[in-house]
């Protein structure tokens, strides 16, 4: 069973510059509120189509409001199959703080 790592906000805008994938798993005002450029908002809903349209190859990182939700997220998708997968420590909130935001007006 695969297991996934922790990361930083800085860990994670480097990863960013590496194609990995963004999966913001907040509620969809949250998401519409604000989220991480590029990012997919992942639902039980759309778990599937996520599985169908990314490699297990390409490394996910999740994030979540603080970073706590998203570890569980995180662990199921490793158990999924997918060999690199993070959680983000501080979730969006710690984004904030460093790097900007888009909304769905602006995404």
């Amino acid at each position: 069973m695969s297991d996934f790592k922790r990361i930083s906000v800085a860990e994670t805008q480097q990863l960013i510059t590496q194609q990995a994938i963004i999966a913001d798993i907040r509620d969809e005002n949250s998401f519409a509120a604000g989220h991480i450029e590029g990012a997919y908002h992942l639902t039980n809903g759309s778990i599937v189509q996520f599985m169908q349209q990314f490699p297990f190859e390409q490394p996910v990182v999740v994030v979540c409001y603080h970073g706590n939700s998203s570890q569980g997220a995180a662990q199921y998708l490793a158990q999924q199959g997918y060999e690199e997968v993070y959680s983000m420590d501080g979730g969006v909130a710690a984004w904030r703080a460093e790097y900007p935001v888009v909304t769905d007006d602006n995404a």
